[in-house]
């Protein structure tokens, strides 16, 4: 599995753990820091990329995004499973004829709700999750998904964000939340840049520290299922390669 690091404060925190105990290996690619990304998927059990704060097509500042997109979309074609996470996200509903906005007004910090619609129920990365109806995750973004691509299953919505996740074919998906971190993210988070956006961090701080073991409990649930989609189809792979 490789997962593509888009920001030196966006790594991959809690997962490298939970994809080792699903029995994954990973590797980590610092595209932001210059290391080459692979020409296409060939190789890979799954794609994950994380976040950043950038805009999918702003290749003037980031160079790896366009090399970033054409893995992604040879992934998607391919039906290797993706998650995009915040960014993430953002290139997969770009490659796949979505919208996305720069400071939309859609603005997200801390641990937020996210409500899942009824496609949840039978998604394979958010069912084990729809009875629960909503999710506490950590978000951190201006910028945002407007307009969901048009083949898109939209799968988790917010009063602040419409799009929070989605899926794109049988297994690529995009979640504009961060799974992948946990409250004490928010300890690195600039305090004097939260403040000119009128937000206190010692506030977002507690509120997720209150939601700590709820948030945890929800993202291992969705990592693990994103888990057992990649085995199921590296085991396909495996049957049908020497079959």
């Amino acid at each position: 599995m490789l997962l593509v690091q888009n920001s030196p404060t966006s790594g991959p925190g809690r997962l490298l753990g939970w994809f080792a105990e699903a029995g994954l290996s990973t590797r980590v690619v610092a595209a932001w820091d210059g290391e080459p990304l692979p020409a296409g998927p060939e190789g890979l059990d799954a794609l994950v990329l994380l976040g950043g704060g950038l805009l999918p097509d702003e290749d003037g500042t980031a160079p790896w995004l366009a090399p970033e997109r054409e893995l992604l979309q040879r992934a998607v074609a391919e039906e290797v499973p993706v998650l995009g996470i915040c960014l993430g996200a953002q290139l997969l509903a770009h490659c796949a004829g979505g919208t996305v906005t720069g400071r939309s007004g859609e603005t997200e910090r801390g641990s937020c709700p996210v409500r899942l619609l009824a496609a949840a129920v039978e998604d394979p990365l958010l069912a084990p999750l729809a009875a629960e109806g909503t999710l506490r995750m950590i978000q951190n973004h201006r910028d945002s998904i407007t307009t969901a691509p048009p083949q898109a299953v939209l799968l988790a919505t917010s009063e602040a964000c419409r799009v929070q996740a989605f899926r794109v074919g049988t297994s690529a998906w995009g979640v504009q939340f961060h799974p992948e971190a946990d409250a004490d993210r928010l300890r690195a988070w600039d305090e004097s840049a939260l403040a000119e956006e009128g937000l206190d961090r010692a506030a977002l701080l507690a509120s997720a520290e209150a939601d700590r073991q709820t948030n945890l409990r929800q993202s291992r649930l969705l990592v693990g299922a994103f888990s057992r989609v990649v085995t199921a189809r590296a085991d396909r792979t495996t049957r049908t390669g020497s079959g």
